[in-house]
């Protein structure tokens, strides 16, 4: 699974080819998240609140570009990667 961005020791993956709704996996000190990119809700998560939040900050900064990558992902074409949280 591709790493698209990196910060504050959150690790954001998009899967080739993987199942609708588009989402996006976050992953923190041994937890995870998966978040919906159109709405933004939380599909899953277990990660500490403090690190669900800077997630959910920094997708609503990339939105577009996590569609474009969600549509590369699935014609399994490379992905980029975004920029991190500052």
């Amino acid at each position: 699974m591709p790493e698209i961005s990196r910060f504050f020791g959150i690790i954001i993956r998009m899967y080739f080819g993987d199942h609708p709704p588009p989402h996006f996996h976050a992953e923190y000190a041994g937890t995870q998240a998966r978040v919906v990119i159109e709405s933004l809700s939380v599909l899953e998560t277990n990660l500490p609140p403090r690190a669900l939040g800077l997630v959910m900050e920094w997708a609503a900064l990339h939105q577009p570009e996590l569609f474009e990558l969600w549509a590369l992902a699935q014609a399994n074409e490379p992905l980029h990667k975004i920029a991190p949280l500052e």
